[in-house]
């Protein structure tokens, strides 16, 4: 059955939404035309008909990074039988030339297959480490429980001031959770965005489907939030589930050898005050090596490190009932390319693995601060960008619910041509990332002396690889002219990462501008027990 109505089920059906209005047919396989990345021009919207329903309002709304004319507005999240979550989105052309929708909203993280289908709209799954995306039928070619141009009869441009209206059927959030947070692929993600418990409200002629009419497949990437100590003694990931902890070898040990170095206590402490930390009972220690050498050498000394690391790690916690699973796997498992002597350094370490830390939330004042704020003079930095004047100004470091937080910024050419910024991917681990992005951003906790990197989406492959996507602007495939700017275009770009907790301010480091102090925008919300305390390093 459909969500909207008692007829019978018609699987993957629905009628073209109102809205939607252009007067170029779509063509039959045409790839969509690459933006010119003109400025954004503001025109008014079209006069609705007395006759149509009053359009539904919006709940949120962001804009495409690439075509800042595109205003995407979430209309509608309906949790239908405690299980599913209908997204619905209104895309509007508030410019003066026609734009194209498909391919924007298409999920870059599975086989696209035909670009029409809106696949990529989807909802983050803070307390889970989740990015969930629309259902996948089982039993067909079609990528997803969502709107389709071909199928659908959408207009495959929007016309100036006119509207097109998009769904996706996906699984709910975690809990009961009262918001959460809209993800597309154009532009930031919009949080804190109003789950209702109520039927959907679909403008006229749009059916959602019903996902336990036929066989389905969630589709869902893991979000791994990453940081290192400035002294790159280690590095750690949060999946959500996990803390895996990367302890340097190159600070632990001597080369060639596996006893303990006197700077290796420090690292371990800390180490040792997170597994004190969490509730789990078993704790992982795996050697690894990089791919210099041979096996007869990298097999057995990965293994005495490991060995090493648990004795000292067991002398250090004071929680009974650790159990500790030491084992040596040499240059088998990079977590880098061993190309470069950077990607070899991170390679050689020792990787401590332990459930993930919790601790109770309390509620936070909202930042004030007589320093700068998101959008003052304070908090912007310029530069050159093919010889014109180009400018960057942070707009948001907003905290997230569960440990996350999201960074938004607005680049602008201030010149009188034409300019490319290809700064953004430039980042040190571009090459970890399967697709261009705008990752050569971090946030440095000065007092803890730490530092975060884009948050990264984990996609399992058919062969059983995991190919990695930043958690951020997307600057690949159809939108390869983002980082392409009009004289006077600003466009707004974005960042997920993991927020230390009860930090005030972080300072921003984004591509090649100045480094900036930022207040963190904190949330008004209730007590949450499931808020992880790891993520400020403990003192």
């Amino acid at each position: 059955m459909s969500f909207r109505t008692a007829a019978p089920f018609l699987a993957l059906f629905m009628l073209s939404a109102c809205g939607g209005a252009g007067d170029v047919a779509p063509p039959n396989s045409a790839p969509p035309p690459t933006s010119s990345g003109s400025a954004a021009a503001t025109a008014a919207s079209a006069a609705p008909d007395a006759s149509e329903p009053a359009p539904q309002p919006a709940l949120a709304e962001t804009r495409s990074t690439m075509n800042p004319e595109l205003k995407v507005e979430a209309v509608g999240l309906n949790r239908v039988k405690g299980k599913h979550l209908v997204v619905q989105l209104r895309l509007t052309n508030t410019g003066t030339r026609k734009l194209t929708w498909t391919g924007e909203m298409g999920d870059l993280t599975r086989p696209l297959g035909k670009i029409q289908w809106a696949s990529g709209i989807g909802v983050l799954d803070a307390a889970a480490r989740t990015w969930i995306l629309p259902y996948k039928p089982t039993d067909s070619d079609s990528p997803c429980l969502c709107s389709d141009q071909e199928r659908d009869g959408l207009d495959y441009f929007i016309a100036p001031g006119a509207s097109l209206a998009l769904y996706a059927v996906m699984p709910a959030p975690t809990g009961t959770a009262a918001t959460t947070t809209v993800v597309t692929p154009v532009g930031p993600p919009m949080p804190d965005v109003p789950i209702s418990d109520e039927p959907p409200v679909t403008p006229p002629g749009m059916l959602i489907p019903d996902p336990d009419a036929e066989p389905v497949t969630t589709v869902m990437r893991e979000v791994v939030t990453p940081s290192e100590a400035l002294d790159r003694s280690d590095e750690t990931a949060d999946d959500g589930k996990d803390l895996h902890v990367n302890l340097s070898s190159d600070v632990l040990f001597a080369v060639n050898k596996a006893t303990l170095t006197p700077k290796a206590r420090a690292t371990l402490a800390r180490t040792a005050k997170l597994i004190d930390s969490s509730a789990g009972p078993a704790v992982k220690v795996e050697g690894h090596a990089d791919s210099s050498g041979t096996d007869a050498i990298n097999e057995p000394l990965s293994a005495s490190r490991a060995q090493a690391v648990q004795r000292a790690l067991s002398a250090l916690i004071t929680r009974k009932g650790v159990g500790f699973e030491a084992k040596g796997y040499g240059s088998r498992r990079p977590l880098y390319s061993n190309d470069s002597e950077e990607g070899r350094r991170r390679n050689r370490r020792v990787t401590v693995t332990f459930a993930r830390p919790q601790a109770v939330e309390t509620e936070r004042a909202a930042t004030s601060s007589t320093s700068a704020t998101p959008g003052g003079a304070g908090l912007k930095s310029t530069g050159k960008a093919g010889g014109q004047p180009i400018s960057m100004e942070v707009t948001g470091l907003r905290r997230l619910p569960d440990g996350l937080g999201m960074l938004t910024y607005r680049i602008t050419n201030e010149g009188d041509r034409a300019a490319w910024f290809n700064e953004l991917h430039h980042s040190r681990d571009w090459m970890s990332f399967r697709h261009q992005a705008a990752a050569n951003v971090t946030l440095t906790d000065v007092k803890a002396r730490r530092q975060y990197l884009p948050g990264r989406l984990q996609a399992p492959t058919d062969d059983g690889r995991v190919d990695s996507y930043c958690a951020c602007s997307d600057l690949s495939g159809v939108r390869l002219s983002t980082e392409k700017f009009g004289p006077g275009q600003a466009k707004e770009f974005w960042d997920l990462f993991a927020l230390p907790d009860d930090v005030a301010t972080l300072n921003v480091k984004i591509a090649n501008f100045r480094e900036l102090e930022v207040p963190v925008q904190e949330r008004r919300v209730p007590v949450n027990p499931h808020r992880p305390a790891w993520s400020r390093p403990p003192a």
